[in-house]
């Protein structure tokens, strides 16, 4: 029986500092052991989140924009398709959105999730790979500050709704042999999705999809099984390059979201088989796959939480930590700290305290 061997990652950041002279890091930070798993699959699947330069400019920051060097690396190192689908897809507009997929095309590699109008984003890529049909299918959720959605006539990506995406697995599967669902959805640094997500999830399972793989949140999340079919709700981040604003703010990750899922799968004729779950570390320099054990209590969290289940509360409380209680962190610092004011001190009570009502 034929089988195909996939590799999926997260988001790819490539980012350049604004003004700079010199490109920002690229994919030359993989590491040996990631390119040969890489060249040892069909097919390598990744969130390409960021556009090259162009204009105007969309006015909410942090932007993500490229340099031309740095996608251009993708099939070197054995990235073979991309989605475009997700919220920084046209940080640059038209004219960014169009010199990447222009080089994109240029370079052979394969891509979805964006369009000059809404029958372009929603057009899943088909692949022919040793005989198998394999249609991968982006959309993305409102919830990810998205600013601009495909209409009929102006571009944009596809937003996710599900019942369109339960109908356009279910016409697809009687055409190809997997359809691939890749959301854009979930919040920022949520170590789990919500209870709306999975049964969104689900859904798309009963629809017919034979996996979901999910990134926007820049952490991993849990992966389940559904009717035997994977859903890993987000795989984090790939390659972590910090991410600029124009006044020379910057935005870094620690140790939890340089933490990225390498899913591994096998897909045949009758279904997907062998899935593992691999971490990667992205220390700033190099990108690799993670041997400390640190990588797998993380992802072995994330499992646990949907094991023991999403309630609405829990993911109230989660979204009270996620945006109150990481940002009083964030300012215990000394450079900031002695700037405080009362004014701050205040603040920072009512946050807390409506938080926890």
């Amino acid at each position: 029986m034929t089988t195909i061997r996939l590799a999926a990652v997260g988001d790819l950041l490539f980012t350049t500092r604004p003004g700079a002279t010199v490109p920002g890091r690229g994919l030359e930070a993989l590491s040996d052991e990631v390119l040969r798993l890489f060249a040892d699959c069909d097919l390598v699947l990744a969130n390409l989140e960021c556009t090259l330069p162009g204009g105007p400019l969309v006015a909410s920051e942090p932007r993500v924009l490229a340099d031309r060097s740095q996608p251009r690396e993708l099939n070197r190192v054995g990235i073979t398709a991309v989605t475009l689908g997700n919220n920084h897809a046209f940080d640059a507009g038209d004219d960014g959105f169009h010199s990447l997929t222009t080089l994109l095309d240029e370079r052979g590699i394969a891509w979805c999730g964006a369009g000059l109008n809404l029958d372009e984003a929603q057009r899943p890529l088909i692949l022919n790979i040793k005989n198998l049909r394999i249609a991968i299918l982006p959309a993305v959720a409102g919830s990810s500050g998205m600013y601009r959605f495909a209409t009929k006539n102006s571009s944009g990506v596809p937003p996710l709704n599900t019942n369109e995406l339960c109908r356009q697995i279910e016409k697809l599967r009687r055409e190809v042999d997997h359809v691939i669902l890749t959301p854009h959805w979930g919040e920022e640094r949520f170590r789990f999705p919500s209870p709306a997500q999975i049964e969104q999830g689900r859904a798309f399972i009963d629809a017919g999809a034979s996996l979901v793989l999910g990134h926007h949140p820049h952490v991993v999340q849990g992966l389940e099984f559904h009717r035997r079919a994977p859903i890993a709700y987000s795989l984090g981040n790939f390659l972590a390059n910090e991410v600029y604003w124009e006044n020379g703010d910057v935005l870094t990750w620690n140790r939890f979201e340089r933490t990225g899922c390498l899913l591994l799968a096998e897909l045949d004729a009758d279904g997907v088989r062998n899935v593992q779950q691999i971490p990667v570390f992205d220390d700033g320099e190099t990108l690799a796959i993670n041997t400390s054990g640190q990588g797998e209590r993380y992802l072995e969290r994330a499992n646990r939480y949907l094991r023991d289940g999403i309630t609405p509360a829990r993911y109230r409380r989660e979204a009270f930590r996620v945006r109150t209680l990481l940002p009083i962190l964030g300012q215990l610092r000394w450079d900031k700290l002695r700037r405080l004011r009362p004014e701050h001190i205040r603040k920072a009570f009512h946050l807390i305290t409506r938080g926890m009502s």
